[in-house]
């Protein structure tokens, strides 16, 4: 079931949705100083691809908290708003419902994403 579920995410927007997270990243990684947070952006671009079977624990202490800041400034915000965009418009149909939340999801690791790590889901 995650299989079919990956597949049609990829179609319904999950593609559009990583190709904003790899691209956040390559503007981040043409500075040196931003390359960590250049990395991060792809590794959260792999996770749109595959969202389903895949959950995100939030942990961090000052330094995340300094970096999530600056990311909501510079990033975070935008890529935030496309994702709650995307899930309201999928939600509103009931078959579309749990890809809009798997949108939610990712809308709220836009927001906060330093400090949290992927793991597989139970």
């Amino acid at each position: 079931m995650r299989f079919l579920g990956n597949l049609l995410w990829c179609l319904l927007g999950g593609l559009v949705s990583a190709l904003s997270w790899a691209l956040a990243g390559a503007v981040w990684c043409i500075t040196i100083v931003g390359i960590p947070v250049g990395l991060q952006c792809f590794k959260f671009a792999s996770l749109s691809l595959f969202p389903f079977g895949k959950e995100i624990l939030y942990a961090g202490g000052a330094p995340s908290l300094l970096l999530n800041i600056l990311w909501l400034v510079l990033s975070g915000l935008p890529l935030a708003i496309g994702h709650a965009a995307w899930g309201c418009l999928l939600c509103l149909t009931i078959v579309g419902i749990p890809f809009g939340l798997q949108f939610f999801k990712l809308a709220r690791l836009a927001l906060f994403p330093f400090g949290s790590r992927i793991v597989p889901a139970a």
